[in-house]
């Protein structure tokens, strides 16, 4: 099975911006409730049997269950009789609102990320039609559920035979944005590895190694250096020049909106350009090769010491997903080599030649 997103522009009208905003807020309250449902429930266990808690908080019964995903998608159906702005939001958004929660919980205790939070009206930005009508695409629309048909601008088109298997209108700084989801029953194959035809030397392509860092943006084994943009530092000066008028704004007047409207754009136009700029790179050193290697490194790591901007600026993570999609799309092995050593080894040889300081260590590129 392949799966492919397509991001798209929408142009709706302000009938239809007024839903979408009225959509966001009622998934935001859908995903607080939630969420405080499932804390208050957890704090009422934490107490001792034989002591109180310092801080005041819920009495559950002992014998209640957990609130997952199931209970709560049943206490939705029976709180739509009691509160009716929850029957204004297509039934399917809220429940995968409580998907969404439920995924982010079980991602906290199963590989160690942040608890989920609670959002403001800035924070939730999207939500999901999981399923759309018959034939929903057309040239100059798009059909959802409760919108209608929405102007939209199709910048690539659908590709043949992908059906579409659901939608996420998502609120940017610079508008409303449609990811489609696009599914194609077919077997992908991974592109051949060295030893299945007969080694490094069975010509399944040109071998290009790739070394990232912060001067060099990445260099690559034929010799080739491409120096890493500045895609924040270039209009840092401008971020700091809005945010210092921000804080002298009143919280909450439309003139403290407008400006942080005005920041959010700018720092969207850093990120597309910043991507934009590695699917660029990306291709273009699958370009005449047959295989790619890179180093194993954790990116976080890089992000906590001193050069955590410029690690963050140049976007090192973002740049091996890309590439890891593009190469399957070139057909290009690509395979990642444990880094410890590398600086040990004779790149030439590939005898083992000892610790050294960074005094002494010189690229074999210069």
């Amino acid at each position: 099975m392949l799966t492919m997103t397509y991001e798209f522009k929408l142009q709706p009208t302000p009938e239809q911006i007024a839903i979408i905003e009225q959509t966001l807020d009622v998934c935001r309250s859908v995903w607080n409730f939630a969420l405080r449902q499932r804390k208050d429930w957890c704090a009422s266990r934490k107490s001792p049997i034989n002591a109180c808690s310092l801080n005041c908080e819920y009495i559950i019964s002992a014998d209640a269950p957990f609130p997952n995903y199931h209970r709560q998608a049943k206490q939705l159906t029976d709180a739509k009789k009691q509160y009716p702005q929850l029957n204004t939001v297509h039934s399917q958004v809220l429940q995968q609102t409580l998907r969404t929660l439920d995924r982010a919980w079980d991602d906290m205790r199963a590989r160690g990320f942040g608890f989920p939070r609670f959002k403001n009206k800035y924070r939730l930005r999207s939500f999901v039609f999981p399923q759309l009508g018959k034939d929903p695409i057309r040239n100059d629309a798009l059909k959802l559920p409760k919108l209608g048909w929405v102007e939209w601008r199709l910048s690539r088109p659908i590709p043949e035979g992908f059906e579409v298997k659901q939608a996420r209108v998502v609120r940017k700084a610079s508008g409303y944005f449609v990811g489609l989801s696009l599914q194609l029953d077919v077997d992908v194959p991974s592109p051949l590895t060295p030893l299945s035809k007969g080694g490094m030397k069975g010509g399944i392509g040109h071998p290009r190694g790739l070394d990232l860092g912060f001067e060099k943006f990445v260099a690559t084994s034929d010799g080739e250096e491409i120096k890493r943009p500045r895609f924040l530092t270039t209009l840092q000066r401008k971020v700091e020049l809005l945010q210092r008028r921000l804080k002298n704004k009143e919280k909450g007047s439309n003139n403290r909106h407008k400006l942080n409207q005005k920041i959010a754009r700018l720092h969207q136009r850093i990120t597309d350009t910043r991507k934009d700029w590695h699917f660029k790179l990306a291709h273009h050193l699958c370009d005449g090769v047959g295989m790619i290697f890179v180093e194993d490194i954790n990116f976080v790591s890089w992000q906590r010491g001193m050069l955590s901007k410029h690690s963050a600026d140049a976007g090192f993570g973002q740049f091996f997903n890309i590439l890891e999609w593009v190469w399957l799309s070139r057909d290009v092995y690509f395979a990642k080599v444990n880094k410890d050593g590398t600086s040990q080894t004779c790149p030439n040889c590939g005898a083992h030649t000892g610790k050294k300081t960074l005094d002494v260590r010189v690229s074999p590129l210069s």
